[in-house]
């Protein structure tokens, strides 16, 4: 399993893989339309738009895409980011893909210089983030109306 930087040709791959899990591994948990929505949020040109927003990274086996993730200022701030991205294709899922991409996105300098790192996980994938190392945000894992779980990790240090 290679991970690397995302690079514009990989948009296309990169928009199916996301849609594949987002119908497969979301899917059950969350309206069709919304599913449907979020697709087309990732689409080719949405993933693009994603990339160019923050530091993105696939992970490849054999040259095909099977994960993405990206992490990003939070709103412009020096002292907290964003993971924005953690998707894995649903036959690469329990295989310690979306573990790496993690902590790949743990090791970016927008990670690294944050002291707090937030995220809105899926009701899905929250348990997955729990693991390692996220807290609910008021202390409730609950989801908001949107379906979504908010989630973060505090730093001490920085480097």
């Amino acid at each position: 399993m290679l991970i690397r930087r995302f690079c514009p040709e990989d948009a296309e791959e990169t928009s199916r893989m996301i849609a594949a899990a987002l119908r497969e591994t979301n899917g059950p948990d969350y309206p069709a339309e919304e599913i449907e929505e979020l697709v087309e949020f990732y689409s080719p040109a949405g993933v693009l738009k994603r990339a160019k927003e923050s530091h993105m990274y696939v992970s490849c086996e054999d040259r095909a895409v099977v994960g993405c993730g990206a992490i990003s200022g939070y709103d412009g701030s020096e002292t907290e980011s964003y993971i924005m991205t953690l998707f894995v294709l649903p036959g690469y899922q329990g295989r310690g893909v979306g573990r790496e991409l993690l902590e790949t996105l743990e090791a970016d300098e927008i990670f690294l210089r944050a002291e707090r790192v937030e995220l809105s996980s899926s009701i899905t994938a929250h348990g997955f983030y729990k693991k390692l190392g996220y807290a609910y945000m008021h202390g409730s894992g609950e989801p908001d109306e949107g379906g979504s779980v908010h989630m973060e990790k505090r730093r001490t240090s920085r480097k």
